[in-house]
C-alpha cells in the first residue's frame, strides 16, 4: 500500500525543517526526506540577527547564547574607516550551522514529524512525490531543496524574475572574538565577514564574484584582519558555496510550494537567509491551515522586498569603491546613518527610518 502524507518537505535544511515544524504544529501529518546525512552543514556566517531568534522562537526553538556567541552589533571596515551600530532590542548569536540543524532536527522530532534521512526523492507524480521509487501520496509538497532545487524544475516554477550570483567560501578559527559586533571587511570587489560562534572560536567567510579566489589569497585585501588572525589555528577544512540575489516569479503551482532558497534568496552579505525560511515557514503554514496557497504567494512577495532592497544596496557598494569608501566615512561621522538601516535591517523600526537614514547619508555624502 502506498505512504500517505499530509505534507511532503524536499530537503531537510533549516528552510526545509522550519516548514516541517510549522505546518506539524498547525496539526498537519508532515514527513520530511532529504538525501544527506545530518548534521548538515552549509558555508554561511552563520550569525543570527535578532528577528531570526525571534522567528525561531516563534517555532519552539530557543537558542542560548551559551550554545554559540552573542554580538551586539555590526561594523563595517573599508581601509582606514569604520563604522558600528548597535541593535536597539536584544542580542544576535554566532551559532556553528550544524549546531543550530541538530537543535531544529531535535525540535521537529519532538512535536511528530518523520524524518527520512539519506533519502533521495526521484520525482513528482500525479498524487506526490518518489521515494527511493516507492510512490507517497501527499497532499501538499514543499520544496526545501535549497538554490539548485530540482523541486522548483519539476514543477515548472523555474522562472527566474533576476540573478545575481556570487561565491562564499567559510572557515573557523580557534581564536578568541575581538568584538562584540560582527564585522564585514570591505576589499576590491569582495567581503569578509567575520562572526563570533565560541568563546574560542570565530568564522570568517569571503564573498567574491571571482570563483577562484580562497581565503589564503584575500588577506592581502584585508591587512587588519589577516593581522588578527596571524597565527591561529583553523579549526575547520575551507567550505565552498554559490550565494545569490535571485528572485522568482511564482513559488507555488497547483499543490507544490517553495521555501528558503529554492523559492530565492539574498545575498549572503544581508545575513537575511535564514530569518526569511523561518517566516516563510510560519506564513506557509498558515496557508496551508487555509488551504490556499496564494496566500503564502503574497506573503512571500512582501516579505522579500525588505532584505532585496538592503541586498541590493550593498552590491551597489561592492561595485562602487569610491562610494562605498564615502558612505563608510559618512556613516563613521554621523552613526545615526547606520543605526537607522540596521534597525530597518533588523525590523525594529519602519520603513521610514530608511527613508531618514538616507536622507541623513545624503548630505553627509554632500559634504565629504
Amino acid at each position: 500500500m502506498a505512504r500517505k502524507t499530509d505534507v511532503f518537505v524536499i530537503g531537510g535544511g533549516p528552510a526545509g525543517l522550519a516548514a516541517a515544524i510549522a505546518a506539524r504544529k498547525k496539526g498537519f501529518d508532515v514527513t520530511v526526506a532529504d538525501g544527506g546525512k545530518p548534521p548538515i552543514d552549509k558555508a554561511c556566517g552563520e550569525g543570527l540577527m535578532p528577528d531570526a531568534i525571534s522567528a525561531l522562537a516563534d517555532l519552539g526553538i530557543r537558542i542560548q547564547a551559551s550554545e554559540g556567541k552573542a554580538f551586539r552589533g555590526i561594523r563595517c571596515i573599508s581601509g582606514d574607516s569604520n563604522a558600528a551600530a548597535y541593535f536597539q532590542r536584544g542580542f544576535g548569536i554566532g551559532v556553528r550551522r550544524t549546531v543550530l540543524h541538530q537543535r531544529m532536527i531535535e525540535e521537529a522530532e519532538s512535536c511528530g514529524v518523520k524524518l527520512l534521512w539519506e533519502t533521495p526523492i526521484s520525482g513528482l507524480s500525479s498524487e506526490g512525490i518518489l521515494a527511493e521509487g516507492e510512490p507517497t501520496a501527499a497532499r501538499w509538497i514543499i520544496g526545501a531543496d535549497g538554490g539548485r532545487s530540482l523541486v522548483r524544475r519539476w514543477s515548472g516554477l523555474d522562472a527566474h524574475g533576476s540573478l545575481q550570483s556570487r561565491f562564499a567560501f567559510r572557515r573557523h578559527y580557534r581564536c578568541r572574538p575581538w568584538s562584540d559586533c560582527v564585522e564585514i571587511y570591505w576589499g576590491r570587489q569582495l567581503q569578509a565577514y567575520v562572526s563570533p560562534v565560541g568563546d574560542e572560536e570565530t568564522c570568517v567567510v569571503l564573498l567574491t564574484s571571482d570563483p577562484q579566489m580562497r581565503l589564503a589569497a584575500a588577506w592581502r585585501e584585508f591587512p587588519e584582519l589577516a593581522e588578527r588572525l596571524e597565527g591561529t589555528k583553523p579549526v575547520s577544512k575551507e567550505r565552498g558555496a554559490v550565494t545569490a540575489m535571485h528572485s522568482l516569479k511564482n513559488v507555488v503551482r497547483g499543490n507544490v510550494a517553495l521555501i528558503g532558497d529554492a523559492s530565492g534568496s539574498v545575498d549572503a552579505i544581508t545575513g537575511e537567509g535564514l530569518r526569511l525560511s523561518f517566516v516563510q515557514a510560519k506564513i506557509l503554514a498558515e496557508a496551508l491551515e487555509k488551504q490556499d496557497l496564494q496566500r503564502y504567494q503574497a506573503g512571500h512577495r512582501r516579505l522579500a522586498r525588505r532584505p532585496t532592497a538592503m541586498g541590493r544596496l550593498m552590491l551597489l557598494l561592492d561595485k562602487r569603491p569610491r562610494l562605498r569608501r564615502q558612505t563608510i566615512r559618512a556613516m563613521a561621522a554621523d552613526t545615526r546613518i547606520l543605526e537607522r538601516l540596521l534597525a530597518v535591517h533588523v525590523g525594529e523600526a519602519s520603513p521610514l527610518h530608511l527613508a531618514t537614514g538616507g536622507a541623513l547619508l545624503g548630505l553627509r555624502l554632500l559634504a565629504v
